[in-house]
């Protein structure tokens, strides 16, 4: 089993002056369950090498166990500090693909045609794809192979209005995913605020918040065919 995670390489918070990139909970929970579970994992991202790192998601009250495990793991560490460039991918290598989210996406991944073919090409494959937390927000230009929006009429979910708004950036972020998925026709729905929420339609998981990363990552896992 080989699983393909990918990665935000823009780290400028809009026009705030801070700094943004991936959650770490959101990367190292669902690396531990790919890697336990036996799995090859690759990470890229658009630039490659060092993908940056949203400072808040390493702060104490955002790390876990996970996160520390990943903090700790001298291979998932130089792993990160690799990633591969995201031009260089190719769908038939992989199993399936997962993105972790984190601000960044919204701003680099969401516009990138090689992440949007990638996911096409995913899903012509009959092969499944996971996102989570902001990350569903890179399925916006997305089509399924009929042409039309992948989300459109697909049960999904994402960081919701609420939880923006909690985070104090409904006014720095270039799209809102909740607003994005629904206006793309997606059927939209949202579990309580910060708790874990995962939906799966077809080949499309997509997790609502850093709590759903796990679960999105496990849910992915059963997706799979067990390769004996």
């Amino acid at each position: 089993m080989k699983v393909l995670m990918v990665l935000t390489s823009h780290d400028q918070l809009g026009d705030t002056g801070r700094k943004t990139g991936f959650w770490l909970e959101e990367l190292a929970a669902p690396y531990y369950a790919f890697k336990d579970a036996g799995a090859e994992i690759v990470l890229a991202s658009p630039k490659g090498g060092q993908p940056p790192l949203d400072p808040k998601s390493n702060e104490p009250d955002a790390q876990t166990d996970d996160t520390r495990r990943f903090q700790q793991d001298a291979e998932a560490t130089r792993q990160l500090a690799n990633t591969v460039r995201l031009d260089t991918v190719k769908q038939a290598d992989f199993d399936t693909v997962f993105y972790p989210g984190g601000h960044g996406p919204l701003w680099d991944l969401a516009n990138d045609r090689h992440s949007i073919a990638l996911i096409e090409s995913f899903i012509a494959a009959n092969k499944p794809v996971a996102l989570v937390c902001h990350a569903p927000g890179v399925l916006r230009d997305v089509k399924a192979p009929d042409g039309h929006p992948l989300v459109s009429g697909k049960q999904v979910t994402g960081f919701t209005n609420t939880e923006e708004a909690g985070v104090g950036l409904t006014d720095v972020v270039p799209f809102l995913v909740e607003d994005m998925l629904i206006a793309k026709g997606g059927q939209y729905s949202k579990g309580a605020d910060w708790g874990s929420h995962v939906v799966t339609d077809g080949l499309l998981v997509t997790g609502q918040n850093p709590a759903s990363s796990a679960d999105a990552a496990t849910t992915l896992l059963k997706r799979l065919p067990v390769k004996g």
